[in-house]
């Protein structure tokens, strides 16, 4: 099928992109001042701010939790933005929206950045966040059963990598991850996948600007080639959560998470792969109001809901 039509009608009215380097603090700027405003938001039964303790330091985290019941599963939640955008605030939405459709508790992690903060500070956030969930179960209203990790985009990469690093760990606490539109493959060589070439233009995020959004991180350090970098590179596979890809028909990122999922499934781990038509890149981020997308958030509880 075509672009969505809404989608569609929200690119045209863009302006153009500025031209020059870019400049993280602006970005940021503008797409914090589109945060809906506090009193717009879906309410919860409750929504805290704290300081997760943790071994990689202290992270702030905001915590959703869905309704009075004492104890919850619980969703560590890695917002996206190519490394160096996205926050709390801009992410906030999706966070409570995966608490009210799931019915579990949401941890979201405001992880350090690039390019203030070189690889590995972001991802050592994220694992050390979802170590704490675990060791604070009691305190934190957690059942002790489901622990899923969660993120879209450059999240989904810090997802997948999370779930990796645990295995190899010997943590085994994790028991599902879900990548929404992950990005899992940090070379932007375009003949790996078809979906670079066939989606390279006119659905928002564009092949084109793959290498300088997401230089901020690999010019910290972050080495293409590593499979925490780039988890899609993983020789190994089994032994790893069960998995939830969504993916969006128009994303130029399509296919690496795609292969993904093949490739869990060929590992034999329990993976569905769910490509969204109509979608691109950061629908679940940008339009979720659109009732066909917001289904993605019925499908993750579902997903969760699977023994």
């Amino acid at each position: 099928m075509p672009l969505h039509p809404e989608i569609a009608k929200v690119l045209a009215s863009l302006p153009a992109p500025p031209e020059g380097p870019l400049d993280p603090v602006a970005l940021r700027a503008a797409e914090e001042a589109q945060a809906a405003p506090s009193e717009e938001r879906l309410p919860l039964h409750a929504v805290e701010d704290v300081t997760a303790r943790t071994a990689a330091g202290d992270v702030p985290v905001r915590i959703y939790t869905p309704d009075a019941a004492e104890r919850h599963g619980v969703i560590v939640y890695f917002h996206g933005g190519a490394f160096f955008l996205g926050s709390l605030e801009t992410h906030d939405h999706v966070a409570r929206s995966l608490a009210a459709e799931t019915g579990h508790k949401v941890v979201s992690v405001d992880y350090r950045r690039a390019p203030e903060a070189a690889f590995p500070a972001g991802l050592d956030d994220c694992h050390a966040v979802v170590r704490w969930v675990a060791g604070q179960g009691d305190e934190l209203g957690w059942d002790g059963t489901t622990l899923a990790v969660a993120g879209d985009s450059s999240g989904g990469n810090f997802a997948a990598a999370v779930a990796a690093r645990a295995h190899d760990e010997g943590f085994d606490r994790i028991t599902h991850q879900i990548l929404y539109y992950p990005s899992l493959d940090l070379d932007f060589d375009t003949g790996r996948y078809a979906s670079l070439r066939e989606n390279a233009v006119g659905y928002g995020l564009e092949t084109a600007g793959l290498k300088p959004f997401n230089a901020f991180y690999l010019d910290s350090g972050a080495d293409p080639a590593d499979p925490l970098v780039s988890p899609v590179k993983r020789q190994d596979l089994t032994g790893l959560p069960k998995a939830l890809v969504v993916t969006a028909e128009f994303d130029p990122m399509r296919d690496e998470g795609e292969l993904y999922g093949q490739r869990l499934r060929e590992a034999g781990v329990e993976a569905t792969v769910s490509r969204y038509p109509g979608a691109g890149h950061g629908f679940v981020q940008h339009f979720s109001w659109i009732p066909e997308y917001h289904r993605v958030f019925a499908e993750t509880r579902d997903f969760l809901g699977r023994s």
